[in-house]
């Protein structure tokens, strides 16, 4: 199994090639040269396995010869061993037709736990294998870096540093990236929003000499195998919701794309989903351009959803390269308009993304509203993220078919909002109750792509 970029321009590579590079060097993102296949009868057996099996035979195909099959299964095993529910994605019921998918029993309480503790695993057994050492860096509205500094957090050959948007993401997400205590994690606070972070971490990957020099590799969402990680969990609960033999649907809270573009790629591997429905807060760009078919930037507006608060989404590519049929070089085309000032969508691709993907918005009064009437109705506490998700599921769901919205991160994350919406202030897990006494280690830097290059030269070991 080779990966392709999606610009057309940089060499093909295999799965741990494509997972330890992250950004292709023509700036692209990789994908896979064909999406393997799963027939009714593959679908079916799932139900009823351990979810870690069932990772096993959803990735399987993807990885190539990367690891062997008893390696793989062990990688997976450790990379779950510490969620704290047996099922790792449970799904609750709402109301009739209507299920949360819970991705929050990880170690960071959010769903990007499912990826991240995978890819560290994945990290950790290729890099024994070469004896080579990376640094790796990210961008986060608040969710992926915590997740990262808990994957990689005292692992020997990794450096990881981590780019947060300064005064922009919650309290609880800032502190689980800044009291972790292992020398080689290093929590950046970026004067800026998250689509300046996310820039600054693109501009890295495309100064070659950098690069190169400090072994860079990456970790957001641009990395294929975290949006491998995601797939899986859209076959476990359409599974246990009757697939193959039943249309499931379901409703994503969208930032960087990621997590929905995840369940695209399910349902082009074989599994039944009649929608595939995004949902933006305020910031709905994404929603504005499936609507019209403009994709332009107006600025970032902050929201008790912070993690939703972007304008550029970076897996959005992915999804034009299909809708472009696989032209690397109308991709790149938009691409770079959309850096300019923003690009407007062929209407023959506008109209394979409608075909692939539903949208909504929900604005905060209604992500408040949502949240207390879930808690009054059902006993259910969402996260501002999640509480998006339900309003804009609730409004777009076909009562034939079941409505899977995902659970996106637990509410103690966001617990100032979720208390304002609720009354009810959601406490932090056990394993989690001293993380305000912990002190914190953070370093404020400048919108400044050099600075940040020094500052990262200064303190991997040499």
């Amino acid at each position: 199994m080779n990966y392709i970029s999606t610009r057309g321009q940089a060499p093909s590579l295999s799965f741990e090639e494509a997972m330890l590079t992250g950004l292709a060097r023509d700036g692209g993102l990789y994908l896979p040269e064909r999406i393997p296949q799963m027939d009714a009868a593959d679908i079916r057996a799932l139900a009823g396995v351990r979810y870690e099996e069932a990772a096993f035979r959803v990735m399987r195909p993807f990885i190539g010869d990367a690891f062997t099959d008893a390696e793989f299964r062990e990688i997976i095993d450790r990379a779950y061993a510490g969620f704290g529910h047996a099922a790792r994605a449970p799904l609750v019921q709402l109301e009739s037709g209507h299920f949360l998918l819970e991705l929050f029993h990880g170690p960071t309480l959010a769903f990007k736990d499912f990826a991240m503790q995978l890819i560290g695993q994945m990290f950790e057994a290729s890099l024994k294998r070469s004896g080579k050492r990376v640094s790796i860096v990210g961008a986060t509205s608040g969710d992926t870096g915590s997740a990262a500094i808990e994957a990689f957090r005292g692992l020997d050959a990794v450096d990881v540093f981590i780019l947060y948007p300064h005064g922009r993401v919650s309290e609880v997400q800032r502190r689980q990236m800044t009291t972790p205590t292992e020398a080689n994690v290093h929590a950046l606070a970026i004067d800026g929003h998250f689509d300046d972070a996310q820039a600054r971490v693109k501009d890295m990957f495309n100064d070659f000499d950098f690069r190169d020099g400090v072994r860079l590799a990456g970790v957001n969402s641009i990395n294929w195998a975290r949006v491998l990680a995601q797939v899986v969990y859209y076959f476990t609960s359409a599974v246990s919701l009757g697939a193959p033999d039943r249309k499931v649907s379901f409703t994503v809270p969208t930032g960087n794309f990621g997590d929905v573009f995840a369940g695209w790629i399910a349902r082009a591997m074989g599994l039944p989903i009649d929608r595939l429905v995004v949902a933006t807060n305020r910031n709905d760009i994404l929603h504005r351009c499936l609507a019209t078919g403009e994709y332009r930037p107006e600025g970032v507006v902050p929201t008790i959803s912070p993690s939703m608060d972007i304008q550029v989404s970076s897996n959005f590519e992915r999804a034009l390269y299909y809708a472009y049929d696989h032209d690397g070089r109308a991709v790149a085309q938009v691409m770079d308009e959309l850096k300019a000032s923003g690009t407007t969508i062929s209407q023959g691709a506008l109209q394979s993304l409608r075909e692939g993907f539903h949208s909504g918005r929900c604005d905060e009064e209604d992500t408040s509203a949502t949240i207390r009437a879930t808690w009054d109705a059902t006993g259910e506490l969402l996260c501002p993220h999640t509480a998006v998700g339900v309003q804009v599921a609730n409004a777009q769901r076909d009562p034939a078919v079941p409505m899977i919205t995902l659970a996106t991160a637990h509410p103690a994350k966001f617990p100032d909002a979720v208390e304002t919406a609720s009354g009810i202030h959601p406490p932090l897990p056990e394993r989690m109750a001293d993380l305000y006494d912990r002190p914190e280690r953070v370093t404020r830097v400048a919108n400044d792509l050099g600075a940040i290059e020094t500052l990262i030269k200064e303190r991997i070991p040499h």
